[in-house]
């Protein structure tokens, strides 16, 4: 695997942006996302876990994880159903199949049931109001591809459009910026609306394979002042168990739950599990 796979992933991101533009002025989109419905609150429960499901066909590391044509609709409402938080779903094209089309349809599929993320390789404001105007609740933004700077302006136009935001790290710099950035933009008084969640993901970026034992050895690095989200690698009960245990206050789970044969059942034994070791302090954000 490239030890460039970002900097491709955003090459590829800009190229989906340049060509979105010239089919929609930012004008035209950001009136569009403006106008859009707002998205159900982001809600993290008080009994210390939950659960971010994702819907992804392809990943670069497992392979094709659905073949044939994706129940959208079905899987999502599935999830919903079984406790998510929040639906994570992929929408780059190139390496993981996805589609903003697939975002808006778990937005119709979901009708205001749990708030959508948007999860890509994120470098333009342009592609949160794309993610708002599908009516999307929050997006994914991975502190390794952008300068801070680029990062600060996605902020604001997040809050502007009241989305939830995962700041995605990989290693302690990333969370010394996430760190940063949550001392600078976050406001109290909008965090019900438009939160910042921080992520650790314990994929390392060269091989796409998950390092065993990241998420608990670096638990204690992630910032106290934002819910913590576990990525990658939870795939049995006992992982669930494991990082609620190491502190996390969410888990991104997008593989297990892909193949598991009972996505529902699979999604609710893994919250079932995690909530059973830890019982989460009650926090600036808002709780259910």
């Amino acid at each position: 695997m490239s030890a460039d796979f970002l900097a491709d992933m955003a090459e590829s991101s800009r190229a989906r942006v340049r060509e979105a533009r010239a089919a929609c002025s930012e004008s035209e989109l950001l009136a569009r996302a403006q106008a859009t419905p707002e998205a159900p609150r982001l809600s993290l429960s008080a009994t210390g876990f939950d659960l971010l499901a994702e819907l992804k066909l392809r990943s670069p590391a497992l392979g094709q994880l659905q073949s044939g044509v994706p129940d959208i609709a079905g899987r999502v409402l599935d999830y919903a159903a079984a406790g998510a938080a929040a639906v994570s779903v992929v929408t780059e094209p190139t390496r993981f199949d996805g589609s903003l089309l697939h975002l808006q349809a778990a937005v119709q599929a979901l009708d205001g049931r749990v708030p959508v993320m948007r999860k890509d390789f994120i470098v333009d404001p342009y592609q949160l109001m794309e993610a708002r105007a599908l009516g999307a609740g929050g997006v994914l933004v991975i502190l390794r591809m952008l300068p801070a700077a680029d990062i600060a302006g996605l902020l604001e136009m997040a809050r502007l459009l009241r989305l939830f935001v995962l700041l995605e790290a990989f290693d302690e710099a990333d969370l010394d910026l996430a760190a940063s950035l949550l001392r600078t933009h976050q406001h109290p008084a909008e965090e019900a609306s438009a939160p910042l969640l921080v992520g650790l993901n314990s994929r390392d970026l060269v091989s796409l394979q998950v390092v065993p034992d990241r998420l608990q050895l670096m638990a204690g690095k992630l910032p106290a002042a934002a819910p913590r989200v576990a990525e990658s690698g939870i795939v049995t009960v006992d992982d669930a168990r494991r990082v609620a245990a190491a502190g996390y206050d969410v888990a991104l789970v997008g593989g297990a739950l892909m193949t598991a044969p009972d996505p529902r059942a699979a999604l609710a034994a893994l919250l079932e599990a995690g909530r059973s070791v830890r019982a989460r302090p009650m926090s600036a954000l808002s709780t259910a």
